[in-house]
């Protein structure tokens, strides 16, 4: 889940808590019935609210702790849900869904998020202004993740000779530089959000005023804690029994990495996003979709490389071709679209047929 959902505002009411009636459902599957695809399935549903409550508990915590404090605790655990999933898929070997994954969420987040609160936003109300500088200094961070992205795969597609000990070298090198260059936006963002500056930024949004914290920390911070705890439980569930699920179903792992995977996490985000939008509150819709983007594509991706060292097995930073294309086409069309400052439903109907476009044309890749 991306950070912009937790800085932006709580999540919108109602909420989909009645989905954790999977978390017993997912455990007794896997303990009592021992059906594989049940247990995948029913990990992943348990997963969506699971996300949202950690969501839900980071803004109660961010909004009593300040604007500097709340600002780290929501670029630590913006993404905390697919970080888990993705660790836990690294520590199995499971390279090839965890890229998809990353990739589906800066997907999902950058052409489905926007794409659908574009459009109801825009049946609702017309046309709809938001900040076009906001959207430029976004658009300019996502661009230099697409470079982090497309260079290591340009490397190994068109030079012949290379080496693990190369791959290994620029993947830890571009995956340093992507760090260093969150952690200097996230130090510029804070200090944009000083007594004397309070304007919209890249990495951290404030909050409106109108939602007032409701839980107590003590509160917060157990719901935090079990939630994650039980997330990592759903997701070994997830990844024990990805691989029976999908020779069960016979689903090629891109497509479940870029459009399932990456789906269940970002669940509550996005109904998040479409409310805001249905409010014309498009500048915390924008700041959902582009932050969270930002955040796998600079911080989480690259935190894997380095994660991935302690494994058996480690993770490089080379995606395949149509995932640097996949990827790389989203940021163009939307840096395009969302950079006028206006938009309508439109525009929002067309950045989701591009999302079905690229659903149908993973679908029997691999």
């Amino acid at each position: 889940m991306g950070p912009a959902a937790h800085n932006c505002a709580r999540m919108p009411k109602p909420t989909l808590d009645w989905l954790l009636i999977f978390v017993p459902i997912a455990l007794a599957a896997q303990f009592l019935f021992d059906q594989p695809v049940v247990v995948f399935v029913s990990s992943c549903v348990a997963i969506v609210p699971l996300a949202g409550l950690i969501g839900r508990a980071t803004d109660q915590l961010a909004e009593r702790a300040g604007p500097t404090v709340g600002g780290l605790l929501n670029a630590t655990f913006g993404n905390v849900t697919e970080l888990i999933i993705s660790i836990l898929l690294v520590w199995a070997g499971e390279f090839e869904i965890v890229k998809a994954t990353l990739i589906g969420s800066i997907l999902g987040n950058l052409v489905l998020v926007l794409g659908a609160s574009y459009l109801f936003g825009g049946l609702r109300h017309g046309e709809q202004r938001f900040d076009s500088r906001a959207a430029r200094l976004h658009s300019a961070s996502l661009v230099l993740a697409v470079a982090g992205l497309v260079m290591p795969a340009a490397f190994v597609q068109f030079y012949a000779h290379e080496t693990v000990a190369q791959i290994e070298v620029i993947s830890l090198g571009v995956a340093a530089v992507l760090i260093v260059l969150y952690v200097a936006a996230l130090v510029f963002t804070l200090g944009r959000h000083g007594p004397r500056n309070h304007r919209t930024t890249v990495v951290v949004n404030p909050r409106p005023a109108e939602d007032p914290p409701g839980w107590s920390t003590q509160r917060s911070l157990i719901v935090l804690l079990a939630s994650a705890v039980t997330v990592g439980v759903m997701s070994e569930l997830l990844v024990h029994t990805l691989e029976p699920t999908l020779a069960a179903l016979h689903l090629p792992k891109l497509f479940v990495g870029l459009f399932v995977i990456a789906f269940i996490g970002n669940v509550a985000e996005h109904a998040s996003a479409v409310v805001f939008a249905l409010r014309d509150k498009m500048d915390i819709a924008i700041e959902i979709s582009f932050s969270s983007s930002t955040q796998i594509a600079l911080l989480v991706a690259p935190v894997l490389v380095f994660i991935s060292l302690l494994s058996p097995h480690p993770m490089d930073f080379i995606f395949i071709p149509i995932e640097v294309v996949a990827v790389t086409l989203a940021t163009l069309i939307v840096s395009v679209i969302a950079t006028d400052g206006r938009s309508n439903w439109l525009e929002g109907a067309q950045l989701l047929g591009v999302y079905v476009i690229l659903a149908v044309s993973t679908f029997f890749f691999g």
